[in-house]
């Protein structure tokens, strides 16, 4: 019969040796250590995936066995696993025999792009979770025990967050520790209710997605929040357009650093505190970026991501290719002493690519940016929200919501309408009708619960 793991002495010393090795780990070590301790991680995992139904037939399909990988340097041998995989497997063949759904956890993802994903992680997993939160806080300058830090979360049944923060970690921790300077709330929650908490709690460090934080930077540009004062704010859980970027960055006048995650596979990356790239968690995942033809991209070209999870039980992540992300990486260190994979830029969903009349996809950081940059130079923030929504591939729709507030203050919404127009044509080029028009209010995405900043309409490949 199994026990709760969180009363169990071995896992209890397993966590604390996990947290005083890991936190700093990337720190500390050179990149000949990192690769010893990435291939010694990759050899344990495919070992333990080979004991799952799911990857046991992939494997014996393509001829490999475990003791063929030798480490990172033979990951190519081994077969990609999809969202399909998973999802026509779930929910006992991606598991070994006798694996303990009570008191381990099933997480889902949001089904943004079909049919939710299930997985199961064990309760190390949402330690190692938390590590990563504490590693990025740490480097941007915090400490969870001195340090007060506000979260709006999703705090729903089946996400990460609810794992980390409503079922295990967090509720086991506070039976040995003050978490005092850590308030979370729900992201469901009205954003007037989450920045009077804000204002009575009074965090250094907020995080939360870029829907939420844009909403929280409206009401403290209309008067909500007055005593606020944040040293960091962290993003997390969706694309970090540049509008809300600067947007909230003026807002709050704190500086805001992203996160990169996925449920499937727990935190990826975050986005270094001195420099623009992200520092990948490389001794949590290992990442792969690869063209169409499933070969490596150079350094600096945008390739579909393919992730790789180095840690844990439940359903191993060893070549999953379902996040549908294009991610550039770099051979670019940074000005840090860290050693890890390093990305220069995280493009977005495949699906929500721009596609144009020549087949060319177009980064949707190429145009979220134009707001941003309008904005700036016309000394004004009174563009409350936009969406671009490309209706066909002739023709993209942006629809921009105007604060009220400031409607007659500056310049004319008229004016910046015609510039948005003249700029998004310019980058875009010719033979694509750009129709720019205000609106009362942008539909949010029910299946995400949040607006999506670019929808692409135009059906093209993804692999």
């Amino acid at each position: 019969m199994t026990t709760n793991q969180f009363i169990n002495p071995v896992f209890l010393l397993s966590i604390a040796k996990s947290y005083l090795s890991d936190v700093e780990r990337i720190q500390h070590i050179n990149d000949k250590q990192l690769k010893q301790y990435q291939d010694k991680a990759l050899k344990r995992m495919v070992k333990y995936a080979y004991t799952i139904p799911i990857y046991y037939e992939k494997y014996k399909e393509a001829g490999i066995h475990p003791n063929d990988i030798k480490g990172i340097d033979d990951i190519g041998k081994l077969p990609f696993i999809t969202k399909d995989d998973l999802r026509e497997n779930y929910p006992d063949r991606i598991i070994p025999k006798g694996f303990d759904k009570e008191h381990n956890f099933l997480l889902s993802t949001s089904g943004s792009t079909g049919k939710p994903v299930f997985i199961y992680v064990d309760a190390f997993s949402a330690i190692k979770s938390l590590i990563a939160f504490v590693r990025s806080l740490k480097t941007y300058g915090g400490n969870w025990q001195k340090t007060k830090i506000m979260m709006v979360i999703d705090n729903a049944p089946g996400s990460l967050e609810h794992t980390v923060f409503g079922q295990s970690t967090l509720p086991f921790l506070s039976k040995f520790m003050s978490l005092k300077n850590l308030k979370y709330i729900d992201i469901t929650e009205k954003p007037e209710t989450i920045i009077k908490e804000m204002d009575e709690f009074q965090p250094k460090f907020l995080g939360s997605d870029p829907n939420m934080l844009r909403k929280l930077a409206f009401l403290k540009n209309n008067r909500y929040g007055k005593s606020i004062k944040l040293s960091c704010i962290v993003s997390g859980g969706a694309m970090l357009d540049n509008y809300t970027r600067t947007y909230v960055e003026n807002s709050f006048n704190a500086k805001i650093l992203d996160i990169y995650g996925t449920t499937e596979a727990g935190p990826l990356a975050f986005q270094c505190s001195k420099e623009k790239y992200y520092h990948v968690h490389s001794d949590f995942v290992y990442l792969e970026f690869l063209d169409d033809e499933n070969k490596p991209v150079p350094p600096d070209t945008p390739g579909h991501l393919v992730v790789t999870k180095l840690y844990g039980k439940g359903t191993p992540i060893i070549r999953y290719r379902g996040i549908e992300d294009l991610v550039t990486p770099t051979t670019k260190k940074t000005c840090c002493t860290i050693s890890s994979q390093i990305i220069k830029q995280i493009e977005g969903r495949s699906t929500d690519l721009i596609i144009l009349p020549n087949k060319k996809l177009l980064s949707p950081l190429t145009v979220t940016g134009i707001p941003a940059k309008i904005m700036d130079e016309f000394k004004t923030y009174k563009i409350k929200q936009f969406q671009i929504i490309q209706q066909k591939i002739d023709e993209i729709e942006i629809l921009i919501v105007i604060d009220e507030k400031l409607r007659n203050k500056g310049p004319s919404v008229k004016r910046i309408l015609e510039e948005l127009k003249k700029r998004f044509s310019e980058k875009i080029g010719h033979g694509i009708n750009i129709v720019v028009h205000e609106v009362d209010e942008i539909q949010k995405d029910e299946r995400l619960d949040h607006v999506k900043v670019v929808i692409s309409k135009v059906k093209h490949k993804v692999d």
